[in-house]
């Protein structure tokens, strides 16, 4: 190696080790007030603050139709099925069922409605003809006790003692023949009544198989009961039964077996929508029913539409989805002038028209941090800045009004622990502007 490369060699490492050497003295060198003058702050100003809640929401229907598989006993097979985001009418086929089963269960009841029929046909036959009978029995019997009536009427003296006798017992016998008659035929009657009422039941049982069958059959072809627009479910059965939550599943379509009941396609009345969102519980105090809101539709871009608050939920919901510790209440809204182009689903920005408090200090909603639970600014105190809790009364989207602080105070508008805590080393001291904690 020469003397040249030697010499600028020694160069290059001597360079890099006194900017190692600079960097390292630059990061040992404290927070202080250099950096506090370079930290972005704003001043506590007086004024009015407009208190406008966004938020986003979405459309829904208020009268909503759900429509599913009928009661057939057993799986179907849809062989016909309307696409998702197909305006239907009241009385429009939405989906349709194959009825080759039920037509083979029609086709037997029916066959045994008919042999029912000449059961009936052959049991009241029989009853006619056995009643005849009856009714001949009973002539006879009849005839029988008025001649041994006739033959007793005779004189005993112009007969022998024990003819006389005979006649009298014969007319007796017959008498009670006649009532054992009478008895036997009343009794053959109801017997047959109620073989025949049995046979009778016995069809009206086929006769409802056959009904059914005939309404089940009807009940395939399912039509909407309303004007409206088609949503076609997730078909969960896909999976065998297996499901988990965010797991992605298919519509149902033609072709699929589905079980009695399953409920398959949802029909939204689009001529009554109302919007749907929600808001924060600080927020939820300055709403009220009836207040007014602009609405944008992602669908629509570059259009607004007016609406008012119909409706303020009362009781605040938890959900996996909620963001941060405060409550969310839901809100309602109806447009004023309802779009036939707006549909279920669309998803809106609301701005709600908020009232006006004036004479109130505020400063930028950046420069509130939780500490400890409680709402902190940092205040410029010299040169360096110092940890404060306020009270805060409202807030806007850019701008929160503050109790505890006086007008043209400077404030942090970055927590400067936080900054400090990402410098410090681990089981180190933290320093903040310059001093120790």
């Amino acid at each position: 190696m020469t003397r040249t490369r030697r010499r600028a060699l020694l160069w290059i490492v001597g360079g890099g080790l006194a900017v190692a050497a600079y960097m390292a003295a630059a990061e040992a060198l404290p927070s202080g007030p250099a950096t506090a003058q370079r930290r972005p702050t704003a001043r506590v100003v007086r004024g009015a603050l407009k208190l406008d809640v966004w938020t986003t929401g979405e459309f829904r229907s208020t009268k909503l139709v759900s429509l599913g598989a009928p009661p057939a006993g057993g799986g179907l097979r849809i062989i016909r099925l309307v696409e998702t985001g197909t305006a239907v009418t009241a009385g429009d086929v939405v989906m349709e069922f194959d009825p080759a089963e039920q037509l083979y269960a029609l086709e037997q009841s029916l066959t045994e409605l008919d042999e029912a029929d000449q059961n009936v046909i052959r049991r009241r036959a029989d009853t006619e003809a056995r009643d005849a009978n009856d009714k001949v029995a009973l002539l006879n019997a009849r005839y029988q006790v008025r001649r041994a009536e006739l033959d007793s009427r005779i004189p005993e003296r112009l007969v022998a003692a024990n003819d006389y006798r005979k006649r009298i017992l014969t007319l007796e016998e017959m008498k009670r023949r006649l009532v054992q008659t009478e008895r036997d035929i009343e009794q053959n009657q109801r017997t047959r009544a109620a073989a025949l009422v049995v046979i009778e039941q016995g069809r009206k049982r086929v006769q409802i198989n056959a009904d059914r069958a005939r309404q089940i059959i009807e009940s395939l072809v399912v039509r909407s009961p309303i004007d409206g627009l088609v949503l076609v479910k997730e078909n969960r059965d896909a999976t065998g039964g297996v499901f988990f939550s965010g797991m992605s599943l298919p519509e149902y379509r033609t072709g699929d077996t589905v079980s009695p009941g399953r409920s398959i396609v949802d029909v939204s009345d689009t001529s009554d929508m109302e919007i749907r969102a929600r808001v924060n519980e600080q927020e939820r105090t300055t709403l009220a029913v009836g207040q007014s809101a602009t609405v944008t539709a992602d669908g629509l871009p570059g259009q607004t539409f007016s609406a008012k608050i119909s409706a303020l939920s009362g009781v605040a919901l938890r959900s996996p989805q909620q963001a941060g510790p405060l409550r969310q209440f839901e809100v309602f809204l109806r447009l004023e002038k309802p779009d036939p182009r707006l549909r279920p689903g669309t998803t809106v920005r609301i701005t709600i028209a908020g009232t006006e408090i004036r004479n109130v200090l505020t400063i930028p909603k950046q420069a509130v941090f939780q500490r400890n639970g409680e709402p902190t600014v940092y205040v410029r105190a010299g040169g360096a800045f110092e940890a404060r809790v306020v009270k805060v009364t409202n807030q806007s989207e850019n701008r929160t009004a503050i109790k505890g602080l006086p007008e043209g105070a400077e404030v942090a508008l970055a927590s400067p622990a936080a900054e400090s805590q990402a410098k410090t080393p681990a089981n180190g001291p933290t320093v903040v502007n310059g001093g120790r904690r």
